[in-house]
């Protein structure tokens, strides 16, 4: 009953808003959704438009587009914008939900603020340690496997071939180093986080910092490593070992990389690697003239299990409906993901998250270039996350 509600509300106001709805996307979900818009048209007679976005433009460019009444009336993104953009009266609240049942609550509880959903989940992520069967046979177990043999293929290879290289100065790819020794960024309580309680700069955090400064003191990592330099590489098969999401596998496939996945290395024994554990999902702009429309194409056209499979062969991330899932649990890429997301840490979604990514880039900066000391970087970070919440 409650779809035919939807379906019927939809139809009754389409045409008094705009025969066409926009979605703002990366180049990862681009060619799918343009396909997938082309099956909604031949259903409805509704436009979809589908702009491709540089990942890290498109929510600072919709705050600003939305916040005038303008932008896209669909954006898709990771959950932890979902705080920032609520506080600022910008995402459509989803009400109604087919099958609900059939998505993880871990996918649910990620888009949901104030009790509230505010997007359809359609994968989750984790990064992992992905390799290079040419030159790894087996993937090594602990952090200090993985310098011996990252040092080893560094030697035989002289440089023509790197060990690892990862983003280490990128906090969401350092993060299970801080995490897997004690470091988190807000306190989980039973009431929720506590976003006064900031463990970055706690023993177990600087403990963390200090093992990243060691894959540079040690020459296994360079100054100015950065995810364009270690995707090009691995892609080139000139790097061994790297650290990178399920949004990647695809394009090492195409490349004939021969590649296996398999969780970070244990940082040492009882402590285990602990990345950021994501939620990536379509959301509706509160402002858009067509919202009743955009509603109209999740719920009724995404939200479904054939779609969403359709998203996954396109996009091999980890399905958020169980039932899709299990039609791919067997798939080596996703298994290895699914290990790593197992371990993981939720990313918080409270607005306070947004202080978070620049003020740990630059403490990371300073700790890999030598200018500042684990301790003496990460205590300046958690001051400056502190100063940015409490204005």
């Amino acid at each position: 009953m409650k779809k035919f509600l939807v379906l019927t509300m939809a139809f009754l106001v389409i045409f008094a808003f705009s025969s066409k709805i926009t979605i703002w996307c990366s180049e990862k979900q681009v060619d799918i959704l343009q396909r997938l818009g082309a099956e909604y048209k031949a259903k409805t007679g509704i436009d979809v438009e589908v702009q491709q976005m540089d990942f890290g433009s498109i929510k600072p460019k919709f705050l600003n587009a939305a916040q005038a009444g303008n932008g896209p009336d669909i954006i898709i993104g990771p959950h932890d914008w979902v705080g920032e953009l609520v506080v600022n009266g910008l995402l459509e609240p989803i009400t109604v939900l087919p099958e609900k049942d059939k998505y993880y609550k871990t996918a649910l509880d990620a888009f949901t603020f104030n009790g509230q959903l505010y997007g359809v989940p359609y994968a989750m992520e984790a990064i992992a340690l992905i390799y290079n069967k040419d030159f790894v046979e087996e993937p090594p177990k602990t952090i200090e496997e993985l310098i011996k043999k990252a040092k080893e293929i560094d030697e035989e290879y002289e440089g023509e071939v790197r060990g690892f290289v990862y983003d280490a100065a990128n906090f969401y790819f350092s993060a299970p180093f801080i995490f897997g020794y004690g470091g988190y960024v807000f306190k989980r309580t039973p009431k929720g986080l506590d976003v006064h309680d900031i463990g970055l700069a706690n023993e177990g955090a600087i403990k963390g910092a200090k093992l990243i400064k060691r894959f540079f003191d040690e020459g296994i990592l360079q100054p100015g490593d950065n995810y364009n330099i270690m995707d090009s590489l691995f892609k080139d098969g000139s790097a061994a070992m790297i650290i990178n999401g399920p949004w990647a596998v695809k394009a090492y496939k195409e490349a004939g990389v021969n590649y296996g996945v398999a969780p970070i290395p244990d940082l040492e024994p009882g402590k285990k690697a602990k990345p950021f554990v994501g939620v990536q999902g379509f959301m509706v702009n509160a402002k858009s003239h067509n919202k009743v429309v955009a509603l109209d194409f999740l719920i009724n056209f995404i939200a479904r299990k054939e779609i969403f499979y359709k998203l996954y062969l396109a996009d091999p991330r980890i399905p958020s409906r169980k039932d899709v899932l299990s039609m791919v649990k067997d798939n080596p890429d996703i298994v290895g993901f699914t290990k790593s997301a197992s371990v993981g840490i939720p990313m918080p979604n409270v607005p306070e998250m947004a202080a978070v990514w620049g003020a740990m880039g630059d403490a990371l900066n300073l700790i890999i270039n030598g200018k500042a000391s684990p301790e003496e970087a990460m205590k300046n970070a958690v001051q400056k996350i502190k100063s940015q919440i409490e204005k």
